[in-house]
């Protein structure tokens, strides 16, 4: 870890305050201090990586391939050589030193800085930003880039005060590191970090039990090292891989097959699983059949062949029915997969144990260990693989004020309301990146980062030229974007998985979908349609 304090008190008032040093805020530092901008960066983390700073448990690892989860800066990808196709958290915070010091961020980021509110002042049109321990910072603008995993879900549960052991929620594990080495391990929850953490601990863990609710529809990552001549072959291609992204859904440098699974002869359809499959990664959740993720019967097809690979990994029939039921549990693809390597063979292993908290919920947690109805099992270590309050965690946990007194978790108690899924009326000159109703948890990180990241800078750059200080979210706008995100969510398999992509995982949270489902070139279109219109559905002045 680089060695960095709070560095930099900010004693004059900035054009634009960035808060969040992931991929998108570090690209708009980036941009913005390049057009002449007076711009600061605040980050509660130590150091720059955003999730990869905070993201050290065992196994965390990237599902994207290492091609495109980069920046395509030509300085950077023409330099920095990758160890491995899916990158696993060191080498991720090796990469982000490394985007620091060739692009010489530091300088004008605070760390250590985290958020605790803000106030609109409407006559001096400034937001002033307050954290813990240092002075109040005033900014024309606001960006907030604070991802869809800032806010961690802890389950309440009976009698984790007494627990004699360790816990620890994936998202909070110690920067030191824990060693599993010969421990009991408990692994709640079976979601990317769960799938990550299960599979590390099955490898020298004493024991390991896994409490799963909804089975993980998995898929195999297909990992492999890479050397000099691995990623000397590699760069010549990464301009297509850059540029394609801005076309593809997802932002992937792949997409979806022009035709439909209930279209095509048995034949044709399982060669093109088979491809799919055998490529790995995200292929056969995002470059499948066009229509599986909107026609059941295509739903079918993609699930079935996914359960006939799995289930054949599985030796005891009781257990691979609980992990690849003959009957899907949701649409296949409508929860994010998690990318696995040897997870579903752990199970085949005398020290690891499934556990259905569906038929045996967790009771109460004891100094020793976990209670269901079947009794109690001892452990040392709970790992919370519990996910996050997602997409609007991070907002709503920041004390903004607009101008009437109101915060995010007030005008949103109803559902989100955003503009181009970068701001909200009621709160001018706020806007967000990777944020609520933009493409965000449906996107890859950094095309998100890059591709909006520009529509941003072009957004400001544009209130400059004309001499604008002031700019909000227009309310029919919103109503406008809104309408566009339901009727398609509603029009697709998605409402019927209960996933963190439309809340669902947060008791009492207004279940919607989170991000903009259209995919990103309809993204960037909607924004630069409205940009062409002088930006239509912001009243600016």
């Amino acid at each position: 870890m680089n060695n960095k304090g709070m560095n930099n008190s900010v004693n004059e008032k900035l054009d634009v305050l960035l808060i969040g040093a992931g991929f998108s805020g570090l690209y708009q530092l980036y941009h913005l201090r390049k057009r002449g901008y007076k711009v600061h960066l605040l980050d509660a983390g130590s150091d720059v990586g955003g999730i990869w700073h905070w993201n050290c448990y065992p196994g965390a690892r990237v599902d994207t391939h290492c091609q495109i989860y980069q920046y395509s800066i030509p300085e950077l990808w023409q330099e920095y050589s990758w160890k491995e196709l899916f990158p696993d958290w060191a080498q991720m915070r090796e990469y982000f030193y490394f985007v620091d010091r060739k692009l010489d961020l530091s300088r004008d980021i605070s760390f250590n800085t985290r958020v605790q509110s803000a106030e609109f002042d409407e006559g001096k049109r400034e937001w002033t930003v307050r954290s813990l321990g240092h002075q109040p910072i005033s900014a024309k603008f606001v960006i907030a880039n604070l991802g869809f995993g800032a806010s961690p879900s802890t389950p309440k549960v009976e009698g984790l005060d007494k627990f004699k052991g360790e816990w620890y929620h994936t998202a909070l594990w110690p920067q030191a590191g824990v060693d599993m080495a010969g421990k009991r391990v408990a692994v709640i929850g079976t979601g990317a970090s769960g799938v990550q953490v299960a599979q590390q601990a099955a490898l020298n863990a004493k024991h390991v039990t896994v409490y799963q609710r909804t089975p993980n529809l998995a898929l195999p990552m297909h990992q492999k090292r890479l050397s000099d001549e691995d990623n000397r072959r590699m760069k010549p291609d990464l301009p297509a891989a850059f540029d394609a992204r801005g076309k593809c859904f997802a932002g992937f440098d792949f997409d979806f097959v022009p035709k439909n699974a209930t279209e095509v002869s048995e034949a044709e359809r399982n060669a093109v699983f088979e491809e799919l499959w055998s490529a790995g990664g995200f292929r056969y959740w995002l470059a499948n059949f066009q229509d599986y993720l909107f026609d059941d019967k295509a739903n079918d097809y993609v699930y079935a062949f996914w359960r006939d690979k799995v289930r054949a990994r599985i030796k005891d029939p009781k257990v691979a029915e609980k992990l690849a039921p003959m009957k899907k549990p949701h649409p296949w693809g409508t929860k994010r997969p998690s990318l696995e390597q040897w997870y579903y063979e752990i199970y085949n292993q005398g020290n690891v144990k499934l556990v259905d908290v569906n038929e045996t919920p967790i009771l109460r947690i004891t100094e020793k260990g976990i209670v269901t109805k079947d009794g109690e099992i001892e452990v040392d270590l709970i790992a919370f693989a519990t996910g996050f309050d997602s997409v609007t965690g991070g907002l709503t946990s920041i004390d903004f004020r607009n101008s009437e007194g109101h915060n995010f978790k007030e005008v949103w108690a109803d559902g989100v309301r955003t503009h181009l899924g970068v701001a909200t009326a009621g709160f001018p000159n706020l806007l967000f990146g990777y944020g609520p109703q933009s493409p965000c948890g449906f996107c890859n990180g950094p095309s998100s980062a890059e591709y909006q990241g520009d529509l941003l800078v072009e957004l400001l750059s544009h209130l400059r030229d004309k001499g604008i200080s002031r700019i909000e979210a227009v309310p029919a706008a919103q109503e406008e974007w809104r309408k566009l995100i339901a009727d398609f969510w509603e029009s697709s398999l998605f409402p019927r998985a209960k996933s963190w992509y439309q809340g669902s995982n947060i008791a009492g949270k207004h279940v919607e979908s989170l991000n903009f489902p259209l995919g990103l070139p309809t993204y960037i279109a909607k924004f630069k349609e409205s940009a062409a219109n002088g930006y239509s559905g912001f009243k600016l002045n």
